[in-house]
């Protein structure tokens, strides 16, 4: 496995054509070994490269049954309602508009709580993006009382596309700042969201969560105080923010599932999370390598667009 600071250099894609060249060198010679011959080699490249293949690793990327997140929602929906950190109508509406109406079960969550688990799909990975955006916002927490967005924001912390980019309230984002004890934290519990939050990036930017200046960023942070409250461990966190990205940024994570196995052999299931997430990998900068990497070698493919921009 590469290690996590990874950085792709010249001399790493050179290692990696070496590795092609003598593996292909190898794969002929046994093919006409058997007597198979050319076309049967070209034939089985072909097949390398085929839909069906890259939707099965779509399929690792996005599974249909999605990722259990190992938490409850409990009664975050109604405070947020109550607190007036979401508007019900407004909120209601952003779905209505793009067709895709809330569920029976998501008006319960906002309306009334939930004890299920949690379960990220291709279907509701949008609802989770604005709800957790606004759990992220509100919630009292050190990492926006006193962390980088209050740091770098010259007294106007609405500033940010994460914060300023907030329609969906019944107030003003100055009064829902980090203005409710939405999700108290331990110390330890504290602890493990800020060492997961500094090195869980994603393709939109190069903060990393610790410093969540987008929807995306501050909708992880919201999900992994959450995970850190029910008792969730680091590597837990790791694990359900690299499925958490994926779910958000579909054809950005399959590109990097494609770099990783191309280049570690390694398939995105069983990728490490910390790699996954990281600044070489998932940040603006990290994930633009990554493309041209893979469009330097001819390897990319498409899925069906999904997954937002930062705004509702």
């Amino acid at each position: 496995m590469a290690k996590q600071n990874r950085k792709i250099t010249e001399e790493q894609r050179a290692n990696k054509r070496i590795r092609q060249i003598r593996w292909t060198i190898v794969y002929i010679a046994a093919v006409f070994l058997l007597g198979v011959g050319s076309n049967y080699l070209k034939e089985e490249w072909n097949k390398a490269n085929d839909s069906k293949l890259a939707e099965a690793l779509y399929e690792q990327v996005n599974p249909k049954n999605g990722y259990k997140l190992l938490v409850s929602y409990g009664d975050l929906g109604p405070r947020l309602l109550e607190s007036g950190a979401i508007d019900y109508n407004t909120f209601a509406a952003i779905y209505e508009k793009s067709n895709n109406p809330l569920s029976t079960d998501q008006v319960d969550i906002l309306q009334s709580g939930s004890g299920e688990q949690i379960v990220i799909t291709a279907e509701n990975a949008h609802f989770l993006l604005n709800f957790f955006w606004a759990v992220g916002l509100v919630n009292n927490n050190p990492i926006l009382a006193d962390g980088p967005i209050v740091q770098n924001s010259n007294g106007h912390f609405e500033k940010f596309a994460s914060t300023g980019g907030w329609t969906l309230g019944a107030k003003p984002i100055t009064e829902l700042y980090a203005s409710l004890d939405l999700i108290p934290l331990t110390a330890e519990q504290q602890k493990r969201v800020e060492e997961v939050a500094t090195a869980v990036y994603r393709p939109c930017c190069n903060n990393s969560t610790f410093f969540p200046d987008c929807n995306h960023g501050m909708a992880m942070l919201g999900l992994l105080e959450l995970m850190a409250s029910q008792g969730a461990t680091t590597d837990q966190m790791f694990e359900a923010a690299k499925y958490i990205n994926a779910f958000w940024f579909p054809q950005q994570t399959l590109e990097i599932a494609i770099y990783i196995q191309t280049n570690d052999w390694v398939d995105f299931a069983a990728a490490d999370p910390r790699e996954v997430v990281g600044k070489s990998l998932s940040s603006a900068s990290g994930f633009k390598a990554v493309h041209e990497a893979l469009l330097e070698d001819g390897l990319l493919k498409q899925v069906p667009s999904q997954g937002g921009g930062c705004s509702n």
